[in-house]
């Protein structure tokens, strides 16, 4: 299913321009800062997808992390006055969507939980193709029971495909301090896989 804009669109309201493409994250941000609301589209179509794979990961919910993007996004349109002229856009949008996911974390109920934490099997991948569902609810229990200092650079690294200067960024850390955090979360990561494969062979 296509991510459909939190920013409603009237019917001769013209669509986001393909020259967009050429144009970076920064340089839509500003046009859109200055009132350009197609540039958010252009935003929008090249993160949505993204950040909802991200929220998908962080909370292990399909339906949390449609919620979550859509808060992550509106989010951004609310927030767009206090965006400082010469940052990057890419670690403030995973920053708050981020935070999103945080305050989830804080208001579920046990009840929305599914079990063992693990991603249902609907949630598709975001290249397509062939998929081991097996492995990827296997990571998922894993990722799970790291710390939320570890889960994040991991996710953000792994997953989403960050460079670390651009996840300290997000997470408002040092370079150095994310790589240790990284580091430590991928050992303990490897335990908690190399745990869980033998549980399921015995």
């Amino acid at each position: 299913m296509k991510p459909k804009s939190p920013l409603a669109r009237t019917a001769d309201a013209p669509a986001a321009s393909s020259s967009s493409a050429g144009e970076s994250d920064e340089e839509l941000m500003a046009r859109f800062c200055q009132g350009d609301a197609r540039a958010f589209d252009a935003l929008f179509q090249r993160y949505a997808r993204p950040i909802h794979g991200y929220l998908a990961r962080m909370t292990g919910q399909v339906a949390a992390a449609e919620d979550l993007s859509q808060q992550t996004f509106l989010s951004l349109v609310k927030a767009r006055g206090r965006f400082q002229e010469g940052s990057r856009v890419k670690p403030w949008l995973y920053a708050i969507a981020t935070n999103a996911a945080r305050d989830w974390q804080r208001r579920k109920r046990p009840e929305e939980l599914t079990d063992e934490g693990e991603l249902p099997a609907q949630v598709a991948s975001e290249h397509g193709g062939s998929r081991d569902l097996g492995l990827e609810n296997a990571v998922q229990r894993a990722l799970a029971q790291l710390p939320e200092g570890q889960r994040i650079p991991i996710v953000l690294h792994r997953f989403e495909g960050m460079g670390f200067a651009e996840i300290a960024e997000a997470m408002g850390l040092t370079e150095s301090a994310v790589k240790v955090r990284a580091h430590r979360g991928y050992a303990r990561l490897r335990e908690l896989l190399s745990a869980l494969e033998q549980e399921a062979k015995e």
